[in-house]
């Protein structure tokens, strides 16, 4: 779920989406729908090398433009699929993606075993895990030496004082924060914790040093910058962003308040009218190679749910924030998948949060 997402990548997706949908798929293409900057190039040359195929590779910004488009038709446009857990419940029940075939899977036995039978997806029956990782709060070091290990550095003014903060733009990871700043758990789905939730954040985004709601990497360009001394990020893109810029990121550092935050997982799922769910059955078992899963989270900077291959992992993925410590852990929760009602009620709050 790398969200290097820039108005020039999401000029390209948007460019990508548009040609996807005027293609008709061909036998030996393989056509992956994912995240923007979310896949090594050289795993994909060995793949079309390997199979003597090709892949096009469309992407998306958010998990709403990818169920839109798959809704549009793009379930038979698309092999393979990189949605968040908290999105593959919505996908399976409303007929979007199909079963994996386990016997063409021989490489899912290298999957750790805490990703083999998730809540989202018992047993692992549609999905196979891509990589996973945590949001967190990262912070001006210079601006809070003595930062608390909490979500209050965010949603108490008394604790931030007047430096400018951004808040992350998907309303039930926003939220959830509130939640757990709250006493709640952050993975709360019941209307008065939603409620009380709701009312905190507003009253947050109506201080005069909220700069909005900003989501992973401009949240660290603009920490980078100055322009904001708090905000949400992933711990994969700080990771990424701090080894290409240590300069400017020498004075950020990420954390998982004690209160509770998100630990997800990107995987991998097929369509239900995918062109070619042959190929992509075998794209999805090259990536849980072990060598191959290493390169991704080397690549990516974002944790492996392959325990095959930490062997080939490079040092920073095996040690926080990659690798959170075990009482941080104890502390992760997913955020929960919703549906009808239940839905409808969040997106009406979230709204309401947005507008006032």
């Amino acid at each position: 779920m790398l969200k290097r997402n820039t108005s020039v990548a999401l000029a390209v997706a948007l460019g990508s989406l548009t040609l996807a949908g005027s293609a008709l798929a061909e036998e030996g293409k393989l056509y992956l729908f994912n995240w923007t900057e979310y896949m090594d190039p050289e795993i994909i040359e060995a793949f079309e090398e390997k199979y003597d195929v090709e892949v096009v590779q469309n992407y998306y910004n958010s998990l709403p433009e990818m169920f839109a488009k798959l809704n549009a038709g793009g379930v038979s446009q698309y092999d393979i699929i990189v949605p968040s857990n908290y999105y593959v419940p919505r996908l399976i029940e409303t007929g979007l993606v199909q079963k994996l075939d386990r016997s063409k899977l021989p490489n899912f036995a290298n999957v750790r075993e805490q990703f083999q039978d998730p809540s989202f997806d018992p047993g692992s029956a549609y999905s196979a895990p891509y990589q996973w990782g945590t949001t967190g709060i990262v912070y001006n070091t210079d601006t809070f030496p003595e930062a608390p290990k909490s979500w209050s550095l965010m949603f108490d003014p008394e604790v931030n004082g007047d430096y400018p903060f951004a808040i992350i733009g998907d309303g039930q990871v926003a939220m959830g924060g509130a939640c757990a700043a709250l006493g709640q758990p952050y993975d709360c789905t019941g209307l008065d914790s939603w409620r009380e939730a709701a009312r905190l954040m507003i009253e947050t985004k109506n201080r005069d040093n909220f700069s909005g709601f900003t989501d992973g990497t401009p949240a660290l360009q603009q920490l980078a910058r100055g322009v904001t001394h708090v905000g949400m990020s992933y711990n994969g893109d700080y990771l990424y962003f701090k080894s290409e810029d240590p300069e400017s990121f020498e004075n950020l550092a990420f954390m998982i308040p004690d209160e509770g935050a998100e630990m997800w997982v990107d995987s991998m799922l097929i369509p239900s009218e995918a062109p070619n769910p042959d190929l992509a059955h075998k794209f999805i078992n090259f990536i849980l190679d072990a060598e191959v899963g290493a390169q991704l989270s080397n690549y990516n900077y974002y944790a492996s749910p392959n325990a095959a291959a930490e062997p080939y992992l490079d040092e920073v993925l095996t040690q926080p924030p990659s690798q959170p410590s075990d009482a941080d852990m104890e502390r992760l929760r997913f955020t929960p998948s919703l549906a009808g009602e239940q839905l409808q009620t969040f997106q009406q709050l979230w709204s309401e949060v947005q507008a006032r």
